[in-house]
């Protein structure tokens, strides 16, 4: 369950972004999760609830989720597409040459400090 260290960055991150704006809380986080980033949501949620308890500044945060899609750059045609499911090749051209643009990482995207 590598949510647990994943969750454990998370708040640290947050904490030292809190303390270099010399914010006394993190009230909200806004995280965009991958669709392949490996990361189960539900998990994710709990460890959060879990570790945020143990953490003075983030206390009392609440976690936002976006979920990102699985998007793609054809590099023979030079698309950029969304892939709905799992088939790796170009929606266009069904070329399997690509490069993933979105859809493999977590990023933390805003905090609401106060």
């Amino acid at each position: 369950m590598h949510e647990l260290s994943i969750v454990e960055s998370l708040i640290e991150l947050c904490e030292e972004n809190a303390l270099n704006n010399n914010a006394k809380s993190v009230q909200e986080i806004y995280v965009k999760i991958g669709r392949l980033s490996g990361i189960e949501v539900v998990l994710f949620k709990r460890c959060f609830e879990t570790f945020r308890e143990n953490s003075a500044l983030c206390k009392n945060a609440k976690l936002f989720i976006e979920l990102a899609p699985l998007e793609i750059l054809c590099l023979k045609c030079d698309v950029l597409s969304i892939l709905e499911e799992n088939v790796f090749k170009c929606p266009k051209c069904q070329s399997v040459e690509y490069k993933i643009t979105q859809g493999q990482d977590l990023h933390l995207m805003r905090l609401v400090m106060e």
